[in-house]
């Protein structure tokens, strides 16, 4: 199944909430790649692996490729990559998100499938 949109009662939510992009150092390495990938590329090619109607919503193709990126560049476990995110600021922005995550956005074992 694609994976799902915000409904507008979520984005209205996040009117309160403060941006990753505006506090984080442009100069970091994670900040200065996540705007050098052609993410829409990626999603258009992994998207077309979707089914649509069937099973659970599906999680956002650029969190799935960054998580698996960073889990490669920094030699992480499945599980502590997806713990790590919640601790990281650049990794949650790297991975699409523009507002700090406070729960876990996946369990570990979507990464090995």
């Amino acid at each position: 199944m694609q994976p799902k949109t915000l409904s507008e009662e979520q984005a209205q939510a996040e009117l309160f909430r403060s941006r990753l992009d505006p506090i984080l150092n442009r100069n970091h390495p994670l900040f200065r790649l996540a705007s050098r990938i052609d993410w829409d590329v990626l999603e258009s090619q992994f998207g077309a692996l979707y089914s649509s109607g069937m099973g659970r919503p599906g999680l956002p193709t650029r969190l799935l490729v960054g998580l698996h990126y960073l889990k490669h560049a920094y030699d992480e476990s499945d599980e502590s990559a997806v713990e790590r995110f919640l601790e990281n600021p650049y990794w949650q922005y790297f991975c699409g998100y523009e507002f700090s995550q406070h729960e876990l956005p996946l369990d570990p074992s979507p990464l090995v499938r």
